[in-house]
């Protein structure tokens, strides 16, 4: 795998789930961008890939500001509510039955998982460590490792199989069904692609 390149990947939708478009990157409204991504070979990557291509294309029609300004309250109603997340974004959520409250089990395994690699999540919004932001930009973050030689493949694979990789087909259906055909749905069909693709859940194969 290109570990660099995958970890970009993989950082980009992970600040892009953390904050609207409206207080970060723009470049997702340019096709260029899309087309410049990374797909690893992977016939269903390149498919996520280009469906951002064509809603990109759509979205320059527009004046940039409107663009920006349609992005950014999808995220929120996605996201942030009121009157409450139609797409919670935190794994505890996704994965236990009757929680509405994301802070969970998962929450804490995240907490341990960032202190032992020593970072700190600093964000203005004080998510829970389980959001998929902070869990796509915790794999980020594993993968330079790996590259380095820091870090063992192993528990690279193990963390996207125990946590990411387990919710985030979970998450992008509730994407989904809140907004068909938007921005983040179309975001989050590529991140449960990198995701899946990298587990190998695919083939029925398994990360061990």
């Amino acid at each position: 795998m290109d570990y660099e390149s995958y970890a970009n990947a993989c950082a980009f939708i992970g600040n892009s789930l953390l904050k609207p478009m409206s207080q970060t990157e723009t470049v997702g409204l340019d096709p260029a961008f899309w087309s410049a991504f990374p797909h690893f070979d992977d016939p269903v990557i390149l498919q996520a890939k280009e469906a951002l291509i064509q809603w990109a294309k759509k979205a320059s029609v527009l004046d940039e500001g409107q663009a920006i300004q349609g992005v950014s309250v999808e995220f929120t109603h996605l996201f942030v509510g009121p009157p409450s997340p139609a797409a919670p974004p935190w794994e505890t959520v996704n994965r236990e039955e009757g929680v509405t409250v994301g802070f969970g089990q998962p929450t804490f395994a995240m907490q341990g998982i960032l202190r032992d690699m020593g970072l700190v999540v600093s964000n203005e919004n004080n998510q829970y460590a389980d959001h998929m932001g902070i869990e796509l930009l915790t794999l980020s973050e594993m993968c330079r490792r790996v590259g380095a030689g820091q870090m063992d493949g192993e528990v690279v694979c193990a963390f996207m199989c125990e946590h990411p990789a387990a919710w985030v087909s979970t998450f992008h259906g509730k994407v989904h069904d809140a907004v068909p055909g938007g921005y983040y749905d179309h975001l989050l069909a590529l991140a449960e692609a990198l995701l899946l693709r990298a587990v190998g859940t695919r083939d029925n194969s398994s990360c061990a």
